[in-house]
């Protein structure tokens, strides 16, 4: 199956934490950093997941934002640092490409923001990802 979600990230299941509907599923990437999933218990459930489990989180463009450092006080759980690759424009959008540990993230911001925060290759950047946005697939 092809899928057009470009942020593709494979790991491996270090735990689920389930709740009434929904489990966090942390998950620790091939390159070292951890990233955490919300995903409902019928999922969980349905694809087998468990601790040791090897999948592949699933992140749209569009639910990947970017900022020039650590954030505290926020409630999103996933703060991966990279850097960034490269930066595509066009009208209105950009397509930031943005090497974490091991794998690439691409970020669908706006022009502006890319110009706010003076993105281009090898600035150092946070992406950050609320794990409600992160989906999981199985082999």
């Amino acid at each position: 199956m092809s899928l057009s979600i470009r942020n593709q990230l494979p790991g491996t299941v270090l735990s689920v934490t389930p709740g009434e509907v929904m489990a966090t599923v942390r998950v620790r990437l091939d390159g070292g950093q951890t990233l955490t999933a919300a995903i409902t218990l019928e999922a969980v459930r349905d694809l087998g997941i468990d601790t040791g489990s090897a999948v592949r989180a699933l992140v749209k463009a569009t639910e990947v934002s970017l900022a020039t450092g650590p954030v505290a006080g926020l409630s999103i759980r996933n703060q991966l640092p990279g850097t960034v690759t490269g930066v595509s424009t066009g009208g209105a959008m950009a397509g930031v490409k943005v090497a974490v540990a091991g794998a690439e993230l691409t970020s669908a911001i706006t022009r502006e923001a890319v110009a706010d925060l003076g993105l281009g290759a090898g600035s150092d950047v946070v992406a950050l990802i609320k794990s409600t946005e992160v989906s999981l697939a199985v082999a």
